[in-house]
């Protein structure tokens, strides 16, 4: 059943923002590579590769449901960062609002009574949740180092070690 024209409006809206949320990430890494943060850069990256698969998860139901996708326009980001935790500060902000796009669609999806995007939208709703509390964990973890080189540096390893991990997995 076709998406009315409200809903692949909506649902092209949340692929352009999922894809303005890759090129956030891909700024942040710039900016921690140039920090000589290279752990935290990578893990921007591996986010920034995430957001664009979450773009193709929406594209693919527009699809399926023999419906146009279409980007919109993205807009490069502009960011300062003078210190790791203002990349992740800045990451939090657009998760949330990521996350409140997310809950608007599935409402907008419930208003018209589109059952079929549920298991979709439940699925992003569940993946916010994620995001939002690992993001946070990384930012409560770089507070309570404060200036502690060292802490800043295993943060860095740790967070690096994730593109490694997926790799692992391929």
């Amino acid at each position: 059943m076709r998406l009315n024209d409200k809903l692949e409006k909506a649902f092209n809206d949340q692929v352009t923002m999922e894809m303005q949320a890759s090129a956030v990430y891909r700024q942040l890494a710039i900016e921690l590579d140039r920090l000589d943060l290279g752990g935290m850069a990578q893990w921007m990256r591996a986010q920034s590769e995430e957001e664009i698969v979450h773009a193709e998860k929406f594209i693919d139901h527009l699809a399926a449901r023999d419906n146009h996708a279409q980007l919109g326009a993205v807009a490069a980001p502009e960011v300062k960062v003078e210190k790791a935790i203002d990349a992740f500060r800045i990451a939090l902000e657009h998760e949330e609002k990521v996350s409140a796009s997310i809950r608007d669609l599935w409402n907008l999806a419930a208003d018209e009574r589109d059952v079929d995007s549920r298991p979709l939208l439940d699925f992003f709703i569940n993946e916010q949740i994620e995001e939002e509390d690992t993001v946070r964990n990384i930012i409560g973890r770089i507070e309570l180092i404060g200036a502690d080189g060292h802490g800043l540096l295993r943060i860095d390893e740790e967070l690096g070690a994730r593109q490694e991990e997926l790799d692992s997995k391929a």
